[in-house]
Protein backbone atom coordinates (compact mmCIF):
# COMPACT_ATOMS: atom_id res chain seq x y z
CA UNK A 1 0.00 0.00 0.00
CA UNK A 2 2.37 2.15 0.81
CA UNK A 3 4.61 1.62 -2.53
CA UNK A 4 0.97 2.25 -4.36
CA UNK A 5 0.91 5.33 -2.61
CA UNK A 6 4.03 6.65 -3.12
CA UNK A 7 3.57 5.63 -6.65
CA UNK A 8 0.80 7.69 -7.04
CA UNK A 9 2.31 10.64 -5.39
CA UNK A 10 5.00 10.02 -8.45
CA UNK A 11 2.88 9.85 -11.29
CA UNK A 12 1.08 12.72 -10.00
CA UNK A 13 3.95 15.12 -9.71
CA UNK A 14 5.44 13.74 -12.60
CA UNK A 15 2.14 14.93 -14.49
CA UNK A 16 1.96 18.05 -12.89
CA UNK A 17 5.60 18.98 -14.12
CA UNK A 18 5.05 18.04 -17.11
CA UNK A 19 1.82 20.17 -17.63
CA UNK A 20 3.64 22.90 -16.44
CA UNK A 21 6.01 22.05 -19.15
CA UNK A 22 3.61 22.43 -22.10
CA UNK A 23 2.50 25.79 -20.98
CA UNK A 24 3.80 28.47 -23.19
CA UNK A 25 6.80 30.42 -21.39
CA UNK A 26 6.89 33.53 -23.77
CA UNK A 27 6.15 36.93 -21.83
CA UNK A 28 3.15 39.06 -22.89
CA UNK A 29 4.17 42.07 -24.04
CA UNK A 30 2.47 45.75 -23.92
CA UNK A 31 1.01 46.96 -27.29
CA UNK A 32 -1.51 48.51 -29.33
CA UNK A 33 -2.68 46.69 -32.15
CA UNK A 34 -4.19 49.54 -33.73
CA UNK A 35 -1.60 52.24 -32.89
CA UNK A 36 1.27 49.77 -34.28
CA UNK A 37 -0.63 49.42 -37.71
CA UNK A 38 -1.68 52.81 -37.91
CA UNK A 39 2.33 54.07 -37.37
CA UNK A 40 3.45 51.15 -39.94
CA UNK A 41 1.17 51.89 -43.04
CA UNK A 42 1.92 55.73 -42.46
CA UNK A 43 5.21 55.60 -42.19
CA UNK A 44 5.28 52.76 -45.29
CA UNK A 45 3.13 54.98 -47.32
CA UNK A 46 5.71 57.85 -46.45
CA UNK A 47 8.14 56.25 -47.80
CA UNK A 48 6.67 55.37 -51.04
CA UNK A 49 5.28 58.52 -51.46
CA UNK A 50 8.99 60.19 -51.03
CA UNK A 51 10.20 57.95 -52.96
CA UNK A 52 7.97 58.41 -56.39
CA UNK A 53 8.64 62.63 -55.93
CA UNK A 54 12.32 61.86 -54.83
CA UNK A 55 13.35 63.84 -58.49
CA UNK A 56 11.35 67.03 -56.81
CA UNK A 57 12.61 66.50 -53.64
CA UNK A 58 16.21 66.23 -53.97
CA UNK A 59 18.45 69.24 -54.22
CA UNK A 60 20.13 69.49 -58.08
CA UNK A 61 23.19 70.05 -56.64
CA UNK A 62 24.75 68.37 -53.30
CA UNK A 63 24.72 70.55 -50.24
CA UNK A 64 27.59 67.91 -48.30
CA UNK A 65 30.60 67.42 -51.07
CA UNK A 66 33.89 68.27 -51.83
CA UNK A 67 35.09 69.70 -54.81
CA UNK A 68 37.18 72.61 -54.02
CA UNK A 69 38.57 73.93 -57.82
CA UNK A 70 42.54 72.53 -56.46
CA UNK A 71 40.79 69.38 -56.71
CA UNK A 72 40.22 68.43 -52.59
CA UNK A 73 39.61 65.43 -52.11
CA UNK A 74 36.90 64.43 -49.08
CA UNK A 75 37.44 66.18 -45.43
CA UNK A 76 37.45 62.80 -43.66
CA UNK A 77 40.44 60.85 -44.51
CA UNK A 78 39.27 57.18 -43.30
CA UNK A 79 36.26 57.23 -45.71
CA UNK A 80 38.45 57.51 -48.80
CA UNK A 81 41.01 54.79 -46.96
CA UNK A 82 38.51 52.54 -46.66
CA UNK A 83 36.93 52.85 -49.24
CA UNK A 84 40.27 52.17 -51.94
CA UNK A 85 40.33 48.44 -49.48
CA UNK A 86 36.84 47.43 -49.59
CA UNK A 87 35.69 49.00 -53.50
CA UNK A 88 35.10 46.00 -55.71
CA UNK A 89 36.05 46.08 -59.68
CA UNK A 90 32.09 44.64 -59.97
CA UNK A 91 30.31 47.40 -58.41
CA UNK A 92 27.03 46.60 -58.99
CA UNK A 93 27.55 42.73 -57.90
CA UNK A 94 27.99 44.49 -54.89
CA UNK A 95 24.28 46.51 -55.24
CA UNK A 96 22.55 43.93 -55.82
CA UNK A 97 23.76 41.35 -53.30
CA UNK A 98 23.30 44.11 -50.23
CA UNK A 99 19.36 44.51 -51.62
CA UNK A 100 19.22 40.95 -51.88
CA UNK A 101 20.51 40.38 -48.07
CA UNK A 102 18.84 43.34 -47.07
CA UNK A 103 15.28 42.76 -49.08
CA UNK A 104 14.76 38.75 -48.60
CA UNK A 105 17.41 37.08 -46.74
CA UNK A 106 17.78 38.91 -43.55
CA UNK A 107 14.11 39.53 -43.29
CA UNK A 108 13.21 35.82 -44.12
CA UNK A 109 15.97 34.50 -41.69
CA UNK A 110 14.99 36.99 -38.79
CA UNK A 111 11.41 36.56 -38.76
CA UNK A 112 11.98 32.53 -39.63
CA UNK A 113 14.16 32.36 -36.35
CA UNK A 114 11.06 34.09 -34.64
CA UNK A 115 8.68 32.09 -35.45
CA UNK A 116 10.32 28.78 -34.73
CA UNK A 117 11.73 30.66 -31.29
CA UNK A 118 7.85 31.75 -29.96
CA UNK A 119 6.67 27.97 -31.62
CA UNK A 120 9.23 26.28 -29.68
CA UNK A 121 8.09 28.25 -26.09
CA UNK A 122 4.45 27.22 -27.28
CA UNK A 123 3.79 30.79 -28.24
CA UNK A 124 3.16 30.77 -32.01
CA UNK A 125 0.28 32.41 -31.46
CA UNK A 126 2.37 35.59 -30.46
CA UNK A 127 4.12 35.55 -33.98
CA UNK A 128 1.99 38.09 -36.05
CA UNK A 129 2.31 40.55 -33.12
CA UNK A 130 6.48 39.99 -32.73
CA UNK A 131 6.46 40.37 -36.40
CA UNK A 132 4.60 43.77 -36.15
CA UNK A 133 6.50 45.06 -34.12
CA UNK A 134 9.64 44.24 -36.07
CA UNK A 135 7.70 46.47 -39.20
CA UNK A 136 7.13 49.20 -37.08
CA UNK A 137 10.54 49.60 -35.93
CA UNK A 138 11.96 48.92 -38.97
CA UNK A 139 9.82 51.60 -40.94
CA UNK A 140 10.57 54.26 -38.37
CA UNK A 141 14.42 53.64 -38.43
CA UNK A 142 13.66 54.30 -42.60
CA UNK A 143 11.85 57.07 -42.60
CA UNK A 144 14.53 58.98 -39.97
CA UNK A 145 16.64 57.73 -42.60
CA UNK A 146 15.06 59.10 -45.51
CA UNK A 147 14.34 62.49 -43.71
CA UNK A 148 18.41 62.53 -43.01
CA UNK A 149 19.27 61.72 -46.57
CA UNK A 150 17.55 64.68 -47.91
CA UNK A 151 18.08 67.11 -45.81
CA UNK A 152 21.94 66.41 -45.85
CA UNK A 153 22.09 65.30 -49.72
CA UNK A 154 25.76 64.13 -49.51
CA UNK A 155 27.70 63.39 -52.38
CA UNK A 156 27.60 59.77 -53.48
CA UNK A 157 31.35 58.49 -53.61
CA UNK A 158 30.54 56.96 -57.16
CA UNK A 159 29.52 60.56 -58.09
CA UNK A 160 32.88 62.32 -56.28
CA UNK A 161 35.26 60.28 -57.85
CA UNK A 162 34.00 60.35 -61.53
CA UNK A 163 37.17 62.74 -63.53
CA UNK A 164 37.06 66.12 -63.27
CA UNK A 165 34.58 66.94 -66.12
CA UNK A 166 32.01 69.33 -66.85
CA UNK A 167 29.21 69.11 -64.57
CA UNK A 168 27.17 68.01 -67.49
CA UNK A 169 28.77 64.53 -67.02
CA UNK A 170 26.80 63.70 -63.97
CA UNK A 171 23.97 63.06 -65.97
CA UNK A 172 25.40 59.94 -67.73
CA UNK A 173 24.46 57.93 -64.33
CA UNK A 174 21.73 55.61 -64.05
CA UNK A 175 19.83 57.70 -61.50
CA UNK A 176 20.87 60.79 -61.08
CA UNK A 177 18.21 62.09 -58.50
CA UNK A 178 19.61 59.18 -56.49
CA UNK A 179 23.45 60.59 -56.59
CA UNK A 180 22.98 62.83 -53.39
CA UNK A 181 22.01 60.40 -51.16
CA UNK A 182 24.54 59.38 -49.69
CA UNK A 183 24.26 60.43 -45.55
CA UNK A 184 23.58 57.90 -44.10
CA UNK A 185 23.15 54.05 -45.56
CA UNK A 186 19.24 53.33 -45.72
CA UNK A 187 20.30 49.74 -46.64
CA UNK A 188 22.45 49.39 -43.44
CA UNK A 189 19.71 51.54 -41.00
CA UNK A 190 17.07 49.52 -41.85
CA UNK A 191 19.12 45.90 -41.80
CA UNK A 192 20.29 47.00 -38.21
CA UNK A 193 16.71 47.90 -37.47
CA UNK A 194 15.32 44.64 -38.69
CA UNK A 195 18.14 42.61 -37.35
CA UNK A 196 17.90 44.41 -33.40
CA UNK A 197 14.27 44.84 -33.06
CA UNK A 198 13.92 41.33 -34.09
CA UNK A 199 16.30 40.09 -31.41
CA UNK A 200 14.91 42.41 -28.63
CA UNK A 201 11.60 40.99 -29.15
CA UNK A 202 12.47 37.83 -28.92
CA UNK A 203 14.71 38.79 -25.68
CA UNK A 204 12.04 40.77 -24.31
CA UNK A 205 9.83 37.57 -24.48
CA UNK A 206 11.80 35.44 -23.01
CA UNK A 207 12.72 33.37 -26.18
CA UNK A 208 15.42 30.69 -25.59
CA UNK A 209 16.72 31.51 -29.14
CA UNK A 210 16.90 34.76 -28.74
CA UNK A 211 20.84 35.10 -29.11
CA UNK A 212 20.78 32.92 -32.11
CA UNK A 213 18.76 35.92 -33.23
CA UNK A 214 21.05 38.43 -32.46
CA UNK A 215 24.15 36.76 -33.93
CA UNK A 216 22.28 35.95 -37.38
CA UNK A 217 20.89 39.50 -37.41
CA UNK A 218 23.94 41.41 -36.44
CA UNK A 219 26.47 39.48 -39.09
CA UNK A 220 23.39 39.75 -41.91
CA UNK A 221 23.24 43.42 -40.99
CA UNK A 222 27.07 44.06 -40.81
CA UNK A 223 27.39 42.36 -44.47
CA UNK A 224 25.48 44.55 -45.91
CA UNK A 225 26.83 47.65 -44.31
CA UNK A 226 30.43 45.93 -46.02
CA UNK A 227 28.84 45.75 -49.04
CA UNK A 228 27.16 49.39 -49.41
CA UNK A 229 30.78 50.29 -49.09
CA UNK A 230 31.68 47.64 -51.67
CA UNK A 231 29.18 48.96 -54.55
CA UNK A 232 30.63 52.17 -54.08
CA UNK A 233 27.49 53.84 -52.91
CA UNK A 234 28.42 54.81 -49.72
CA UNK A 235 31.16 55.70 -47.15
CA UNK A 236 32.31 53.98 -43.93
CA UNK A 237 30.76 57.33 -42.15
CA UNK A 238 27.77 56.96 -43.55
CA UNK A 239 27.48 52.64 -42.82
CA UNK A 240 28.50 53.68 -39.47
CA UNK A 241 25.60 56.09 -38.82
CA UNK A 242 23.43 54.09 -40.36
CA UNK A 243 24.34 51.14 -38.04
CA UNK A 244 24.12 53.72 -35.18
CA UNK A 245 20.62 55.01 -35.72
CA UNK A 246 19.11 51.19 -36.86
CA UNK A 247 20.68 49.82 -33.84
CA UNK A 248 19.25 52.85 -31.60
CA UNK A 249 15.58 52.35 -32.85
CA UNK A 250 15.73 48.58 -33.51
CA UNK A 251 16.27 48.12 -29.74
CA UNK A 252 14.29 51.48 -28.47
CA UNK A 253 11.09 51.20 -29.64
CA UNK A 254 10.50 47.56 -28.14
CA UNK A 255 11.90 48.57 -24.83
CA UNK A 256 9.97 51.83 -24.41
CA UNK A 257 6.61 50.59 -26.10
CA UNK A 258 6.32 47.40 -25.94
CA UNK A 259 7.97 46.39 -22.61
CA UNK A 260 6.65 42.92 -20.85
CA UNK A 261 3.74 43.49 -18.80
CA UNK A 262 4.16 42.78 -15.42
CA UNK A 263 3.51 39.46 -13.80
CA UNK A 264 2.28 38.52 -10.42
CA UNK A 265 4.67 37.93 -7.75
CA UNK A 266 5.40 34.25 -6.87
CA UNK A 267 4.87 35.40 -3.03
CA UNK A 268 1.52 36.88 -4.00
CA UNK A 269 0.24 34.14 -6.36
CA UNK A 270 1.25 31.69 -3.37
CA UNK A 271 -0.58 33.03 -0.69
CA UNK A 272 -3.72 33.32 -3.14
CA UNK A 273 -3.38 29.95 -3.29
CA UNK A 274 -2.34 28.69 0.28
CA UNK A 275 -5.47 31.14 1.58
CA UNK A 276 -8.47 28.43 0.46
CA UNK A 277 -6.78 25.38 1.77
CA UNK A 278 -6.00 27.07 4.66
CA UNK A 279 -9.56 27.61 5.67
CA UNK A 280 -11.72 24.78 6.12
CA UNK A 281 -9.33 23.90 8.37
CA UNK A 282 -10.24 26.42 10.70
CA UNK A 283 -13.78 25.80 9.78
CA UNK A 284 -14.13 22.63 10.26
CA UNK A 285 -12.00 22.89 13.89
CA UNK A 286 -14.82 25.66 15.03
CA UNK A 287 -17.68 23.09 14.45
CA UNK A 288 -15.89 20.08 16.16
Amino acid sequence: MRFGAGFGVALAATFAASSALAEPHARELRHDTRVNIAVTATGASWLVLTELLKPSLVPEKCRWCYRAEDGGDLLNPYDGWMRKRLLWNGTRRADIASSVVVGFLEPSAQLGLLAISANREGALAAFPLDSLIVAESTVVAAVINQIAKFGFARERPFVHYLPRAPEALRELTSSPSDDNLSFFSGHTTAAFALATSSATVATLRGYRLAPLLWGTGLTLAASVGYLRIAADKHYLSDVLTGAVVGTIVGVGMPLLFHSPKEEPSSSSSSAALSLPAVRPAFAFSGTF
